[in-house]
């Protein structure tokens, strides 16, 4: 048994002072590149679906690939994570089918369009807090609406994402909220808002301080040290996926993502989860691409997506090296699901605030 919680994901990455990347996916040939790519390199993985994921896949589909992934891959710690939860019974549903964590994004209203109160993101995040922990699970909050610092919008991916301009002071998360919001809802992780936003289109130049508010999580972990930090929107767009993508009949406009560098920074301050989507997908269809332009009358879809998948792997195998999650699968024993809820039962698993948070009572 393989299956491991968010929780003690991040506790380990937080006690060894590594990130882990949080892999959207859709269809098997995902799991099975992530799986292999964290199998080379001795890695625990996130594996993550959204609520567009779980619609195009069904729910039954995706809870038996990951049986089966993690039947194939028993060394690697596998943690499957509901993205962007709406409501409490997306993340209801999500245990209910195998997922060991959940994200309750309390920024946005049910509709996931319309951003929230703080008051009505710490109700729900905490009732599903509640739920969650009574079975041993995860939950993953988010302060703050994650959109552009440059035009001042969301940018909606698979029906999620805020519409319409929002404020500037809604688009980073505020630190001393970030204290009393951890203490509320009991949160195991928080995602914070500091510029980065879904898709492919996240700056129009290279980003800077001014567009990539790093200075926030750099805040936020100085004040709550043991919180465990989440950087949503963090697919970097590499320039050579792009060109790649383009040379074969694509037509991608010059875009710039969050640079390695700064998540790598974002790791040395507290942030241990870090999400990525576009690049996935960017390297897939680049993949197919190629071959649908040099093999012009290849009709087997095996081999558009054995080189997807190879270029997936690659992608993954990058991440997991570059923030640090090689060479740790091997270190962890997973805790089952009921020692985990009797442990939240006894407040061991309690938020410690430490730090500035403490000073601040």
């Amino acid at each position: 048994m393989a299956r491991i919680t968010l929780r003690q994901l991040l506790d380990h990455a937080a006690e060894h002072a590594y990130g882990v990347p949080a892999f959207n996916i859709n269809n098997m040939e995902q799991g099975l590149a992530i799986m292999d790519a964290a199998a080379a390199v001795d890695a625990p993985v996130i594996i993550q679906a959204s609520r567009g994921a779980r619609s195009y896949a069904n729910d039954l589909m995706l809870a038996k690939m990951i049986d089966a992934l993690e039947e194939m891959h028993p060394q690697i710690p596998l943690c499957l994570h509901q993205d962007h939860g709406n409501e409490e019974s997306t993340c209801a549903t999500a245990l209910q089918h195998g997922f060991t964590s959940v994200m309750m994004d309390g920024s946005l209203k049910a509709d996931a369009k319309t951003a929230a109160s703080y008051d009505y993101n710490v109700d729900i995040t905490r009732r599903v807090v509640d739920m969650a922990h009574w079975i041993g699970a995860s939950v993953e909050g988010e302060l703050g609406v994650l959109g552009s610092l440059e035009h001042g919008g969301g940018e909606q991916e698979d029906g999620h994402g805020v519409e319409g301009e929002v404020s500037h002071d809604q688009l980073l998360t505020d630190p001393d909220q970030a204290v009393d919001f951890v203490r509320a809802t009991r949160v195991d992780a928080l995602a914070i808002a500091m510029g980065t936003s879904h898709g492919a289109y996240k700056f129009s130049r290279k980003p800077d301080g001014d567009i990539l508010a790093m200075r926030v999580v750099e805040e936020i972990h100085r004040r709550l040290p043991n919180t465990h930090l989440v950087m949503h929107g963090s697919s970097s767009v590499p320039q050579p996926l792009q060109d790649a993508f383009n040379a074969f009949g694509g037509e991608m406009p010059q875009t710039w993502g969050v640079p390695v560098e700064e998540i790598v920074r974002g790791i040395r301050h507290g942030v241990r989860k870090v999400n990525i989507d576009t690049d996935c997908r960017l390297a897939m269809t680049a993949a197919f691409r190629k071959v649908a332009v040099q093999s012009r009358n290849e009709f087997d879809p095996r081999k558009f997506l054995k080189p997807a998948m190879d270029a997936l792997r690659d992608l993954c195998r990058e991440r997991f090296e570059q923030f640090g999650t090689a060479g740790h699968a091997s270190q962890i024993k997973v805790i089952p699901l009921a020692e985990m809820a009797k442990r939240y039962r006894s407040g061991a698993l309690d938020p410690r605030m430490g730090g500035m948070a403490d000073a601040a009572e």
